[in-house]
């Protein structure tokens, strides 16, 4: 959490000169800065410095950012020492040389909240830098819970804003700051359809310069951990050729078939019953 004036920033980067430039820019801005050459040592300062954001570059040596990011987002085992703060919801900003789509998304999959491509300016750095800061020292700083405190519910589904948790019939599960936004914003309007630009907007605010596949991978992952059957979704749907909305009750049946992915795809409507062909028409047929 932001405990600072300025934030303390961890910055994973193999390239000493790309991570002294990053240092230097992120100090003008006022902030705290650690770096880290390769992945080991990453995770080291993580779990010892207790970072309020994580730049991590994905080519470094000893474990790569990919590698990094699945540590970081997987549970700890039952019984593990707590290790300061929760490192499922610690921002993560990921770097990455890679330029195919699959590869870009990928980080997202596994739980980084935001990612650029090399060559990347430093002005839009820091700009994805404010804008997660912020985010996290709002979920951050909020009030302790008391009675009016605001809880958002659609179904079996409860989110609770001033404890920044999420509730599934009951079971707790974890999100990432750009998870929770997105389904805060779904749940405080259930049954809202949204576009992707929309939900875009709620998790990277105005800078506005990341892919609103961002938004399906978003979505995929929540799935994962909302629905029963995340191929079969049935609080979290897609409204084809639209976007998204969080359904608030689920009404009796298994609910809709599979999804092959959380973006559009196509629809075929029928009216009535197929018509059964004519004498003359299963003749042609048999022609």
């Amino acid at each position: 959490m932001l405990r600072r004036m300025c934030a303390f920033v961890l910055v994973a980067e193999d390239d000493e000169k790309q991570a002294d430039l990053i240092r230097r820019y992120l100090e003008r801005e006022g902030h705290t800065v650690g770096v880290a050459h390769d992945g080991r040592t990453a995770l080291e300062q993580v779990r010892t410095h207790d970072p309020d954001l994580l730049i991590l570059d994905v080519m470094m040596p000893e474990i790569d950012g990919l590698g990094v990011t699945r540590v970081l987002r997987s549970a700890p085992p039952p019984g593990a020492p707590a290790t300061g703060r929760d490192t499922g919801t610690l921002p993560i900003l990921m770097l990455t040389a890679r330029s195919t789509e699959d590869d870009l998304l990928l980080g997202l999959d596994l739980g980084a909240d935001d990612y650029l491509t090399k060559p990347y300016s430093p002005r839009e750095l820091m700009a994805r830098v404010r804008t997660l800061l912020r985010r996290a020292s709002g979920a951050a700083h909020r009030p302790p819970p008391d009675p009016e405190a605001r809880v958002l519910r659609a179904g079996g589904l409860v989110v609770d804003e001033l404890r920044h948790e999420v509730t599934v019939d009951g079971r707790r599960v974890e999100c990432t700051p750009g998870e929770f936004e997105l389904l805060s914003a779904m749940a405080a309007e259930p049954e809202r359809v949204f576009t992707r630009p929309q939900l875009l907007d709620r998790i990277h605010g105005s800078s506005g310069y990341i892919s609103a596949r961002t938004v399906d991978v978003h979505v995929l992952n929540l799935r994962k951990k909302i629905e029963a059957n995340p191929r079969a979704p049935r609080r979290l749907v897609t409204v084809f050729g639209v976007g998204y909305k969080l359904v608030a009750h689920r009404g009796p049946g298994p609910g809709p078939g599979p999804e092959p992915g959380a973006g559009p795809g196509p629809r075929t409507r029928t009216r009535g019953r197929a018509a059964k062909p004519t004498g003359e028409t299963a003749g042609r047929r048999g022609a």
